[in-house]
């Protein structure tokens, strides 16, 4: 999602009023993953949720950021700043390709009774 995102920033550049989308995901993620926040019982789907969310719950959100300021001159895109994020991203997905891969590694390895 945010890939997509960062591809929809910088293929409107030069969109004049365009405001650019962000994605939100690893605040949420955090906040899971906090072993100091409480977890809370919903009894009732109509209640509101308590305490930290769990790992089925958190989704990747897009919005649009509130910002006034035009570094591109045409909309809050900044060309430099899209592509330093596009970059970030890949090597966050290739580091996390990696670290899957060589974990299935060593579970096949497991399984098959190999070294």
């Amino acid at each position: 999602m945010r890939q997509k995102a960062i591809a929809n920033n910088i293929a409107n550049v030069n969109t004049p009023g365009y405001q650019r989308i962000e994605v939100s995901f690893e605040n949420e993620l955090r906040k899971a993953l906090d072993p100091k926040r409480l977890v809370g019982a919903q009894t009732n789907a109509a209640h509101m949720q308590i305490g930290k969310p769990t790992l089925a719950d958190i989704q990747p959100k897009a919005y649009r950021p509130n910002d006034p300021t035009l570094p591109g001159q045409i909309n809050n895109v900044d060309i430099d700043m899209e592509m330093a994020k596009l970059a970030e991203n890949q090597i966050l997905f290739n580091a996390g390709v990696k670290l899957l891969t060589d974990r299935s590694s060593v579970i096949r390895s497991a399984i098959s009774g190999r070294s």
